[in-house]
């Protein structure tokens, strides 16, 4: 998508009284990533920030928990990650236009093979392309650098190029690395709700170098990010959330 040439023709919100009833959860990973968020929503009463847990399994549960609680209009999974080299740097945003779950398989003498492709399931979340797009380009027109592209759920993190270069290979045009996403949108999926997921870039899928991660810069991202979100909802774009 050409942001900078859409940028200028982003409408200003409209939001129905039913709609503005309802309100939006958040789920992060853990309770630093769900601190980040806090403060940049600046206590919004439309948001709920609950922290999911780690790993694909116990976000799906613990979303599908709160989602039976209380009615929500989206779920947002939102936290920090890897990103793909040459595709999401250290300190940008990823705003995922589908959801992967990149290791949920068998390994096969010719490589790995999807549950979907052995048809027990599905390993895509196909989110929706004007949400995705409206929420982008509130990011980029408040000058965040944000990408949009595939998000990959693991349950083992990345440690190796080579493990990186065959991700990158299974998902044409991966852009980050996280292990929560595909739980969180899977619940939401089960509810009807639309979801997103957006990751700040804390460090390069690949060779596991902590001394080159950037956590606080990516909690500090996360932390606009949400910032500018609300403000999105006031100012920037039509929301419609039906």
């Amino acid at each position: 998508m050409d942001l900078e040439q859409n940028a200028e023709k982003s409408p200003g919100l409209i939001l129905s009284r039913q709609q503005s009833e309802k309100q939006i959860l958040v789920m992060t990973a853990v309770s630093v990533e769900r601190d980040a968020v806090l403060r940049g929503l600046n206590n919004d009463p439309r948001f709920d920030v609950l922290v999911a847990g780690v790993g694909s399994v116990v976000a799906a549960v613990n979303t599908a928990r709160a989602l039976a609680a209380k009615e929500y209009s989206l779920v947002i999974s939102a936290g920090i990650g890897g990103g793909f080299p040459g595709r999401a740097e250290v300190g940008s945003l990823v705003v995922a236009d589908e959801i992967v779950v990149a290791d949920l398989g068998v390994e096969t003498p010719e490589g790995f093979c999807s549950v979907e492709k052995l048809g027990f399931g599905f390993t895509h979340i196909q989110l929706d392309a004007s949400l995705v797009e409206r929420i982008s380009k509130v990011m980029f027109v408040a000058k965040l650098p944000v990408i949009t592209g595939p998000v990959l759920t693991v349950s083992t993190i990345t440690g190796t190029a080579a493990r990186a270069v065959e991700l990158a290979g299974r998902v044409p045009g991966a852009a980050a690395e996280a292990m929560e996403g595909y739980g969180v949108g899977y619940a939401a999926l089960d509810r009807g709700l639309p979801v997103l997921e957006m990751r700040a870039i804390s460090n390069m899928v690949g060779p596991r170098e902590r001394a080159t991660w950037r956590i606080k810069e990516a909690l500090d991202v996360l932390e606009a990010t949400s910032s500018i979100l609300t403000e999105g909802f006031h100012e920037y774009y039509n929301f419609s959330l039906s």
